[in-house]
């Protein structure tokens, strides 16, 4: 398997740590806000990779965590005169209902910033104790960059003068203008927490640092992770931050590799908040199958920036319907998880710094050939098993044609209608079973009046939306 490395900006083997196992930290979400689209590509792209290093055989173990201190957060609860945990609960948990309807699988370890605290102590203390960080007069702790030499190795740029280092206020007691808060005094009133440098709030950077040093490092490598990843907006200060941290407070670096995906446009612009032009992932499920969602935000290679637009969106949904057609034409039937030339190909491209496009590529190809061959008398039997073990395979490295696929076909229609057009199938059932034809004949009627179509099966009835 080979990755694209963003530090050393070339593609690599990837040879873990320990052999057959792999390990990944991804930065998660801030909970103070709705999910934007933003956070489904970066989600599903490394949904997507756990699901490509599973296949491969590796054991996975995939961190992805929770920041629920943080500035915006405490804002959030004084205007809603809510609690912290308040705001924090309610939008973490919207967010994994958000990602379940992505199809994205739950990492095996999710912490949280406020569970963590002891672990950013220690990590703190370390740095101060090694000479590479400081406290001010106001109770501030201070990474100092100037002490390590290999700062701004990650990032390769050069540092400027108006560059953002933190979420909180900065102080003119630095020593230097790119140092970075570890920890920062709080003296206004607001949500603190106690430690052992006087109460405040942890620094954003710190964080990760050491929750990947709580749940993931180990002793006597050279790494703490395999992989570390997030969006591109955060390889600088976050990532690089991060590195330094690390790197002075332990005998190891952070990650042997670095991936980061692409930005999302709206419409050609940079989605960004202050543009008002943040599609949130809620409104777009309102519209979409969390399915077709996921099809289109993975349709272009992860490091891509990715431009959404709705002509793009109902593109890929007609390429997904190819897919559930196929399924409907084989549905019913059992099928074995047979290897098949098609997986195994499937699994080469991906393997290949998961180059999506030719994965699809030959998805359109396989059901190509396959609806061809069904339209072929006496060649059905082989071909529809074979099929089958691709579609299971599809959906355990892609996540995509997971649905029933009669009910993939009636999304868009409201929960109260499904509810009528399934009594009115019961009904027409018990007709049928009656032999009472006439009023079959009516209650179907009634059912397709519904602008639905229904299909008598061996495994019942089905409908779809027209």
């Amino acid at each position: 398997m080979h990755l694209y490395d963003s530090v050393q900006k070339t593609k690599r083997k990837f040879e873990p740590l320990e052999e057959g196992k792999a390990s990944l930290y991804v930065c998660g979400p801030t909970v103070y806000d709705d999910a934007h689209l933003g956070h489904a590509k970066s989600a599903l792209v490394f949904d997507l990779l756990v699901r490509v290093l599973r296949a491969n055989g590796y054991d996975v173990t995939y961190a992805r965590n929770i920041t629920d201190i943080d500035d915006k957060i405490i804002k959030k609860a004084a205007e809603q005169n809510k609690s912290i945990k308040e705001i924090t609960g309610f939008y973490t948990e919207a967010f994994h209902q958000e990602m379940q309807a992505l199809g994205v699988i739950r990492p095996d370890i999710e912490p949280k910033a406020t569970e963590s605290l002891e672990a950013m102590f220690t990590l703190i203390q370390k740095l101060i104790d090694s000479g590479h960080a400081y406290t001010t007069q106001e109770g501030d702790v201070y990474f100092d960059t100037s002490s390590d030499s290999e700062y701004l190795s990650l990032s390769k740029r050069v540092q400027e003068e108006d560059d953002k280092q933190q979420r909180v206020a900065s102080s003119s007691l630095k020593k230097n203008s790119a140092d970075f808060a570890l920890w920062k005094s709080v003296q206004d009133g607001s949500v603190t927490f106690e430690s052992p440098f006087g109460a405040g709030r942890p620094g954003w950077h710190l964080e990760c640092s050491a929750m990947i040093e709580k749940h993931l490092a180990k002793e006597h490598q050279p790494y703490a992770v395999d992989i570390h990843g997030g969006g591109a907006d955060l390889l600088f200060p976050h990532h690089e931050n991060e590195a330094a941290q690390t790197r002075c407070a332990t005998n190891h670096a952070i990650a042997n590799y670095w991936i980061h995906n692409g930005f999302v446009n709206i419409e050609g612009e940079k989605m960004s908040k202050s543009l008002g032009n943040s599609f949130f992932l809620k409104d777009a499920l309102k519209e979409y199958d969390g399915e077709v969602l996921r099809f289109y935000l993975l349709g272009s290679h992860y490091r891509s920036n990715f431009n959404f637009n709705t002509d793009d969106l109902q593109v890929a949904k007609k390429r997904l319907d190819k897919i559930y057609r196929l399924k409907k034409r084989l549905f019913g039937l059992s099928h074995n998880f047979e290897k098949t030339e098609f997986q195994t190909k499937l699994l080469e491209v991906l393997s290949d710094d998961l180059n999506i496009s030719s994965a699809l590529a030959l998805i359109d190809e396989m059901i190509s050939s396959a609806n061809e061959t069904l339209d072929t008398p006496g060649k059905h039997k082989a071909l529809k098993k074979e099929t089958l073990a691709n579609f299971a395979y599809i959906e355990k490295v892609l996540g995509f044609g997971v649905k029933n696929p009669y009910e993939y076909f009636q999304h868009g229609v409201d929960p109260q209608t499904k509810e009528k057009i399934f009594d009115l199938i019961q009904k027409r059932n018990e007709a049928k079973k009656a032999k009472d034809f006439a009023s079959s004949d009516k209650l179907r009627d009634e059912i397709l009046a519904f602008g639905v179509n229904i299909m008598d099966t061996p495994d019942g009835t089905f409908w779809e939306k027209i």
